[in-house]
């Protein structure tokens, strides 16, 4: 089977892992957890970063730390992994839904300002399968009525948006380090944003608010919350960040090479990078439009009969049962793209061999 998107594990991860068992320390606390945060800001550029145990957990750290909740609106694309929408829920605020550009698949900050009204809290731009969204105009947006702009990178860390770090345009940038990520951790999300106060903030808030006393005794002002990432977690995420330059180029050739050998099958669209952007690929993603010998599930049956894994575009989340009825602009292009497109396999480690097996397979209708 050639999968659709598995970790790599070339660097120091067992060595790291090792010390924590070594020396025991292998909980929330631990010298990881602070190079882990301190390195990552560093590559993104961030003044502050707080790991986390998800990253819909940092998702819902950026929420409740900018204060949405009850009553408050937020503006987020349908056609996204559901974890950035369920975590406006979690803190009783509601999405409403914008819809995507056909050639980018993300947010299309020229449809979001007529969605705004007086409980509009926040813009959520989703940098689906590694595409920026156009954040100039969303800043831009936000700054005229005065929103707070959270930035789902968790598919993205690597791209770029006019040469800065997603993650670091916003009020605070959001990442997950899932097994299928560009880095990884196993679980585990990272927080990161240019306020030193909201850093400040989020780490009270993802620790518990926990406030040691003199006697050693734990006192908590406010509610508190754990999201806490072991230090095991963070060792492993700073070998993998060692490498993340390597891991980068590499989903940049696949890409490439997906380009050349798919930009003249009749009938797929390959995914583009806008002059303004640097696509890292995460995903691999493609739209089989009317001029293809076939369906987009056909496509995936054959290219699974093949021992090759694909995934269809996410499902329109507003079209699921708990978000039927949350607000949402005309949706037809997220609906096209979820019916139509499709992720190959994009793991660090495909081969030359094996990313032309599934392009021969593509090329063959």
């Amino acid at each position: 089977m050639i999968p659709l998107c598995i970790p790599e594990m070339s660097g120091n991860e067992w060595r790291y892992i090792k010390e924590c068992l070594d020396t025991n320390w292998v909980s929330s606390v631990g010298s990881y957890v602070n190079k882990f945060e301190d390195e990552f800001a560093k590559f993104v550029e961030a003044k502050k970063a707080v790991v986390t145990v998800s990253g819909t957990a940092a998702l819902e750290l950026a929420l409740r730390t900018l204060g949405v909740g009850d009553g408050d609106e937020v503006i987020v694309s349908s056609l996204t992994f559901i974890s950035p929408v369920n975590t406006i829920k979690y803190v009783g605020a509601d999405p409403v839904f914008v819809d995507v550009c056909r050639d980018t698949y993300v947010m299309d900050a020229e449809k979001i300002e007529k969605l705004i009204t007086e409980k509009t809290k926040a813009i959520l731009p989703v940098h689906l399968y590694g595409h920026p969204v156009d954040m100039d105009k969303v800043m831009e947006i936000a700054k005229k009525y005065n929103l707070y702009v959270i930035e789902d990178a968790t598919e993205s860390l690597g791209s770029l948006y006019k040469g800065k770090a997603l993650g670091s345009i916003g009020n605070i940038g959001c990442f997950s380090f899932n097994g299928n990520k560009l880095i990884t951790t196993g679980a585990g999300g990272m927080f990161v944003t240019n306020n030193e106060k909201l850093g400040e903030k989020a780490k009270f808030l993802s620790t518990q608010t926990k406030v040691v006393a003199e006697n050693k005794a734990f006192y908590h002002p406010e509610i508190g919350y754990n999201f806490r990432m072991p230090n095991l977690l963070a060792a492993m995420g700073c070998a993998q960040l060692e490498k993340i330059e390597q891991y980068i180029l590499a989903k940049r050739q696949h890409a490439n090479e997906y380009n050349k050998l798919l930009s003249n099958v009749k009938g797929i669209s390959i995914p583009i990078e806008k002059e303004w952007a640097k696509n890292v690929y995460w995903l691999y993603s493609v739209v089989i439009e009317d001029g293809y010998g076939t369906s987009r599930d056909d496509l995936i049956k054959k290219l699974g009969e093949n021992g090759i894994e694909s995934r269809p575009f996410f499902m329109p989340v507003h079209d699921m049962p708990p978000y039927k009825r949350c607000k949402h602009g005309n949706m037809s292009i997220t609906n096209e793209l979820a019916a139509r497109g499709i992720n190959l396999p994009s793991s660090v480690g495909l081969t030359n061999d094996e990313l032309k097996k599934v392009c021969e397979i593509i090329g063959d209708w």
